[in-house]
């Protein structure tokens, strides 16, 4: 078929593969093409190699001009690489940018920049099928996303034409960019440059058009004014909130799109942008779909075109960005990786960039330096009104609201608007405080909706309000530590004044996952090792460049993160565990013998017989392993080769706490062969379940953790059949600590749950509820904890734990902490779209069904009751 279609004339070609085969001659296609033209006799073709699009790089007409433009040297490149900068190998063919267009004349492109759950995705979708179905225009959308989840950067690239659109590759050169989230803005994203001379930039934001000039970078201001960019600002997010309709700007930015962009008569988009919203919203009442009115009609009014000032053909330069301050390999891997990557700039790194990361490894704690700002409201502390109960730190997804005690000399040294309060119930030699990072926030308001306090000591105000707060948190997380005194670790007050060693992460904003393992970081972070299941829980979890966990500031101990797969990662789990016991058993064992040896100081037999005693204890014996370690090095010193050989391994010596993390699509479905077996060997690692019922990272498909009724991909009408018993199943060998928990329905349970799980000599299994954005809980993940009370409360989600260590202390393995259900099961089913959408699909299904599964919940709990009895 090749030779058919090649030209006679054909002396040069060049073959383009998306694929990397290490140690071969070629790729497969080249290796093809090489034969058969070798078969016909095609010699004197010169042939070259190319590869392209590796690691979802974007290829634009740009690398396509660049692979011509080195055929058309006598001897180009045999193997070459495009879409990237190789000065390591030096394969790599330089681009020419901008390239030329090749799109159709007359092709209309717009690019959005929005932020993952804004709906601006959501919006040009229904802008694209609006064109398509009233124009006869061509069109074309392609959604770009970073690696964060609901809340992470989107960007939506979208061509409308009179001809056949033909390009597939980013929009590099448009006629409409918008931002539609200001923080963008503020942090610098290359957005501006995207536009094409005399092409409209858009901002949504607050500001006036001094204020804009502020907030623009120098580059972006000189792009503007050099090539006559028409810019436009909408205050979309003040106008939703007083249309009604919160944080949703998506409605009144997409008509602000269609008056600017001319893609079609305005009068008419607004048409049908109403016949959509009816359509959309007619179910849920006359006010909401006017509400959506109101919306459209705002874009269209409230847009405002910004007076470029000459000026801004020569700006100020920008002021010296601060040296960044922290461990110096984690700053030199924010410096060349982090920024430009936060920035959506990574493909414009060299490969050289990544020499020192080759193996996998990277640093963590990069997360503390993104300062996102990406949250319209961040919460306000009040020091009278709080009760120093600390619920808002321990529900915290993010980790950006903290307690801390301060001694008078760091009250002395902390900035001057630090806000504090004597300790409660009585005042102490310290000062307390609850900070927030308002450039970390999410912007969620779980701190709001769990503050006990009747008028809440927490509320929610426009962030940048709060900027000076940065400094103040900044301040006291680099020099504010735990104070003796304080309430124990093992409970809810106490964890939080332990240091979160999981950070500013990636999730969704209100995320339930991250809550579970920020707590379990707080109590055993700086002795941990946590292999993670592919899931929502490894994107947030190990972004690379960017990861969350992180060290505490005094130790400089944290977690041990790495990956693994959906199938084996309860395997891979158990193997890190099997591997660092074996290392720490040969080192005891040496250890021993100089213990035994008459040389042994006594100081030495003591510091030993200290660190057996305490081995098994994850906290103890970190304490009992420095000073073990200590007197090893005093032996070294004076000639002992065995000390030697055992400071070797020192790093082992302190009991570790391995933990094995992933979702119920891991724990209940893909990964379970693995799981079980790992459970049944007996050995002391810790599995937590992130339990949202469904396939969370993949956009919510049925897993054998969901329930009877429940709405989710390959299960449109409902799942007819009940959720699996994972925590049955374990209990069913005798020797595993098992556990279910809701961390908003029982915080107390919780943290004794992960407390005595860890303690336990043995395999654990706990089973977190995890509330999830796909729910569709109503009012939004501000009621994730709100929702899993009322999980518990109506019978759907039960607590208890089994734990085989009281049966060894002749006392009942198993406790039953939930109640009965209260009456409230079919409500706590309709208050999730996840069930609700079944009664306007399907309502004689959806009834039967609910029932179905408020039953089976009703036997679930007998069954429980059953168990107590069964085992005392």
């Amino acid at each position: 078929a090749l030779l058919k279609v090649l030209p006679k004339t054909v002396k040069k070609i060049a073959v383009l593969d998306r694929t990397k085969e290490p140690g071969s001659l070629g790729e497969p296609l080249y290796l093809d093409v090489a034969a058969t033209l070798r078969e016909a006799g095609k010699n004197d073709v010169i042939l070259t190699g190319g590869r392209y699009g590796l690691g979802s790089k974007d290829t634009p007409p740009s690398s396509v001009f660049a692979v011509f433009t080195e055929l058309k040297k006598d001897a180009p490149k045999p193997r070459f690489t495009i879409g990237i900068v190789d000065d390591v190998t030096n394969l790599s063919l330089p681009e020419v940018k901008p390239a030329p267009i090749t799109s159709a004349q007359g092709t209309v492109e717009c690019k959005f920049w929005g932020l993952g759950g804004d709906g601006t995705v959501g919006a040009n979708k229904n802008s694209t099928k609006i064109i398509g179905d009233h124009t006869d225009k061509y069109i074309q959308a392609y959604f770009q996303y970073d690696s964060k989840k609901t809340g992470g950067v989107t960007v939506s690239h979208l061509r409308f034409g009179d001809k056949p659109i033909k390009s597939p590759y980013y929009i590099n050169q448009a006629d409409f960019v918008a931002c539609h989230n200001p923080s963008y803005v503020t942090k610098g994203y290359k957005m501006v440059q995207d536009v094409k001379p005399g092409g409209i930039f858009m901002i949504n934001c607050q500001w006036d058009d001094k204020e804009l000039g502020e907030k623009l970078n120098a580059a972006a201001k000189k792009y503007i004014a050099d090539n006559n960019i028409q810019v436009y600002t909408i205050n979309a997010i003040d106008k939703a909130i007083e249309i009604g309709m919160g944080k949703r700007t998506n409605t009144i930015l997409q008509s602000a799109f269609f008056k600017l962009a001319n893609v079609m008569p305005i009068d008419k988009a607004v048409q049908f942008m109403k016949e959509a919203a009816k359509k959309s919203y007619g179910k849920k009442g006359d006010a909401v779909v006017e509400m959506n009115y109101k919306a459209i009609d705002a874009g269209v009014d409230a847009l405002h075109k910004v007076e470029v000032p000459a000026s801004w053909s020569k700006p100020e330069a920008d002021a010296a960005v601060p040296a960044l301050q922290g461990r110096p390999a984690t700053v030199k891997m924010v410096e060349n990786l982090l920024n430009p990557i936060a920035l959506m700039d990574g493909d414009s790194l060299p490969v050289s960039a990544f020499v020192d990361y080759t193996d996998g490894q990277f640093e963590i704690g990069a997360s503390a330096y993104e300062k996102r700002g990406i949250a319209i409201s961040v919460p306000e502390w009040d020091a009278e009104k709080c009760i120093q109960c600390n619920n808002c730190a321990f529900v915290c997804s993010h980790a950006t609201i903290r307690p801390f005690m301060l001694s008078k000399d760091e009250v002395k040294a902390a900035p001057a608007n630090i806000k504090l309060a004597d300790t409660k119930p009585k005042a102490g030699e310290y000062k307390f405080t609850m900070s927030v990072s308002p450039l970390d926030c999410m912007g969620c308001g779980e701190c709001v909706t769990v503050c006990p306090v009747p008028d809440k000591a927490i509320k929610m105000v426009p962030q940048e309000t709060q900027v000076d707060e940065q400094p103040v948190f900044d301040y006291l997380v680099a020099n504010v530590g735990k104070k003796p005194g304080v309430p124990a670790d093992t409970t809810v007050k106490g964890s939080q004044f332990n240091q979160p060693l999981l950070e500013f992460s990636g999730s969704c904003a209100g995320c339930a996952e991250t809550s579970y393992a920020r707590l379990i970081t707080q109590l055993f972070g700086e002795q941990m090792y946590i292999s993670n299941a592919t899931g929502c829980s490894s994107i947030w979890g190990g972004p690379a460049a960017t990861s969350p966990y992180t060290v505490n500031k005094d130790s400089k101990k944290g977690p041990a993160w790495t990956n693994s797969l959906f199938e084996d990662n309860a395997e891979n789990g158990f193997g890190i565990y099997l591997g660092q016991n074996t290392l720490r058993n040969h080192a005891i064992e040496k250890a021993e013998k100089i213990a035994a040896s008459e040389k042994a100081s006594e100081a030495y037999k003591a510091a030993f017989a200290k660190f057996m005693e305490t081995k098994d204890n994850t906290k103890e014996n970190t304490a009992a392993a420095a000073s073990l370690i200590a007197e090893l090095e005093k032996s070294a010193a004076a000639g002992c080769e065995l000390s030697k050989e055992v400071l070797d391994k020192k790093q082992y010596l302190a009991k570790k706490s391995v933990w094995i993390f992933g979702g119920d699509g891991w724990a209940y479905d893909i990964g379970f062969g693995g799981l079980d077996h790992v459970l049944a060997s007996g050995e002391n690692v810790n599995v937590m379940v992130f339990d949202t019922e469904m396939y969370s990272n993949t956009g919510g498909q049925a897993s054998k953790a969901s329930n009877i009724g429940e709405v989710c991909q390959f299960a449109a009408a409902g799942k007819e059949v009940g959720k699996k018993s994972l925590a049955e199943i374990a209990m069913s060998y005798g020797y595993v600590y098992v556990a279910q928990v809701a961390l908003g329905a029982n915080m107390a349970q919780t943290v004794k749950v992960l407390a005595e799980a860890e303690a336990y000599n043995g395999p654990s299994l706990i089973i977190g509820y995890a509330p999830c954005e796909l729910h569709g809980v109503k009012g939004g993940m501000n009621h994730c904890q709100d929702e899993m009370k009322s999980a518990v409360k109506a019978g759907y989600w039960n607590l208890f734990s089994f734990n085989p260590a009281l049966k060894a202390e002749g006392k009942n393995p198993f406790t039953l902490t939930s109640k009965p259900g209260d009456g409230t099961y079919q409500n706590f089913l309709n208050n999730e779209t996840r069930y609700s959408r079944l009664t306007r699909s399907f309502p004689e299904r959806a009834e039967k069904l609910f029932t179905a599964s408020e039953e089976a919940a009703q036997e679930r709990y007998e069954h429980l009751l059953k168990l107590v009895e069964l085992y005392k």
